[in-house]
């Protein structure tokens, strides 16, 4: 990744987590949190990582929340940041953290056995 490339990635992340905690309005959109950000080489489209907190449903319903305001994230970010070509943005669920929490409840339990 250019060093270009990782500045807007960090741009990027930073403005989509303010725009969606101050600006999104939607009833559907539950506790969301940006956790990363993937920018193309031409910088044309930004794939924006969340973690959702709830069960599935929620997931499923913040997700589809974030979809609908995609176009507007884009809008906002434009008028927050100087570029000459706003990326595209779409958004994908980071599942990461629970697989983290599943690895350390299985070391958890395996240690736990050994003990015994």
């Amino acid at each position: 990744m250019t060093t270009r490339q990782e500045r807007v990635r960090e741009l990027v992340k930073i403005e989509v987590s303010k725009i969606l905690q101050m600006e999104i309005k939607d009833p559907r959109l539950g506790f969301v949190t940006v956790t990363d950000a993937e920018v193309s080489k031409d910088l044309g489209h930004a794939k924006i990582f969340v973690s959702v907190f709830g069960d599935d449903e929620q997931k499923r319903k913040s997700m589809t929340a974030l979809e609908s305001a995609a176009s507007y994230v884009r809008g906002e970010l434009g008028r927050r940041v100087t570029m000459k070509a706003i990326p595209e943005i779409s958004f994908h669920l980071d599942t990461s953290i629970e697989h983290g929490a599943r690895i350390f409840e299985l070391l958890r339990q395996i240690e736990h056995e050994s003990e015994e």
